[in-house]
């Protein structure tokens, strides 16, 4: 390592001002950075200055991403092999599902990376890291079929106007990822519902087959217009149909493991969402419609569509969610109460955890407000009552 150092340091005068490469001197910022924690500290604002870089954050959150997303490769194949009806080895399987999102992460970063170098260089500003994570959350949040110029649209958008027109990472109010998959839903809502979005109905490279007239609903999809299904531990294990990362309850909670114990994300805002989403299905258990998705048992739907993955990875989000200590336990149990109202008031709309984050996103700030303006009402009280 050292004497990558050493090497970076000597060309780094090039980059600089004035060198014959400042034209790129940002995206030398970026990759410098990325190899190395940098020796500077921000100059304004409100920052916490230690040892830790928001590079090193989202690299961490990346890493808790890895088992939902090789899961979700893996799943992939086995629905396609199993809509298919023919037999597959777990390594055809996976290599499978794995050329099938590899276009999607690829498509994903360089869409979003290339719109952020543009705008880092433009500029004159270091290469924001926001869309470390966000590049692979939005392959992992789409349906398995959704076309990939529809996909380099809808993250075009999602980077320039749900981030840039904001001042870019740490600016924004929604969460991009979550915004590209908005996009997709509104702009093109038949290539993001119906029942052929789920499993890949295509050969790749020789493996699996084509499968013609394919039909292959997702749990909450069934619930939502005929029958709620009966749970089985495919729905923790994540063998159901469903998007690339959102249907492994076990890959979610690995990752949400490593991030609670870094410190990465906030326990409060993960266990309220999970709270107000379990309250929420019980109050339609008991007082609710006479639907199928209403009488779902609250711990089944926990267990549906993206709301783990929503309540881990989006939820958490430290820049689009609230950011004192009380607001975070209102922040996610609105989110949690939310998604599961959506989910069975909605007729069209089978899933919520989306919407219920977007939604409450919008009100975060205003939730911090009122707890920051109660804590300043109770300590003048306090120092009234002591005069």
């Amino acid at each position: 390592m050292k004497a990558l150092r050493n090497y970076i340091d000597k060309i780094k005068p090039n980059f600089e001002e004035g060198g014959k490469f400042q034209a790129f001197r940002s995206v030398f910022d970026g990759f410098e950075t990325f190899l190395f924690v940098p020796n500077t500290t921000a100059k304004t604002g409100t920052h916490i200055h230690d040892a830790i870089d928001s590079k090193r954050i989202m690299s961490m959150v990346v890493i808790a991403l890895i088992p939902a997303l090789l899961f979700g490769m893996y799943n992939l194949g086995y629905q396609h092999y199993l809509a298919a009806g023919i037999e597959g080895s777990f390594m055809e399987k996976f290599v499978y599902g794995f050329l099938a999102v590899l276009p999607k992460i690829i498509v994903s970063y360089v869409v979003g990376l290339g719109i952020e170098f543009v705008v880092a260089q433009w500029k004159k500003e270091e290469i924001q890291e926001g869309f470390l994570v966000s590049g692979i959350l939005i392959p992992m949040i789409v349906p398995v079929e959704c076309p990939l110029w529809m996909l380099a649209v809808a993250t075009a958008f999602s980077v320039i106007f749900a981030k840039e027109v904001f001042g870019g990472t740490g600016m924004n109010i929604f969460n991009p990822a979550l915004i590209t998959r908005a996009f997709l839903f509104f702009s093109y809502p038949t290539k993001m519902s119906g029942d052929q979005v789920w499993v890949s109905g295509d050969s790749i490279f020789g493996l699996g087959q084509t499968v013609d007239g394919l039909t292959a609903a997702t749990p909450l999809g069934i619930a939502k217009v005929a029958e709620c299904p009966a749970f089985s531990w495919d729905m923790v294990t994540g063998l159901i149909p469903g998007s690339i990362g959102e249907t492994s309850v076990i890959a979610i909670a690995l990752g949400a493991i490593l991030l609670l114990w870094t410190g990465v994300a906030s326990w409060k805002t993960m266990l309220s969402v999970f709270v107000g989403g379990a309250f929420m299905g019980w109050v339609f258990n008991t007082v609710g419609p006479d639907t199928a998705i209403a009488h779902m048992p609250w711990y089944q739907h926990l267990c549906l569509g993206g709301f783990c993955f929503g309540a881990v990875f989006m939820a958490t989000d430290p820049v689009t969610s609230s950011r004192t200590s009380n607001g975070k336990f209102v922040y996610g149990f609105l989110i949690g109460a939310m998604a599961i109202i959506i989910r069975v008031l909605n007729p069209g709309y089978p899933e919520g955890m989306m919407l219920a984050i977007l939604l409450m996103n919008i009100f975060a700030p205003l939730i911090d407000y009122v707890v920051v303006q109660k804590n300043i009402s109770r300590r003048a009280k306090r120092v009234m009552s002591n005069q």
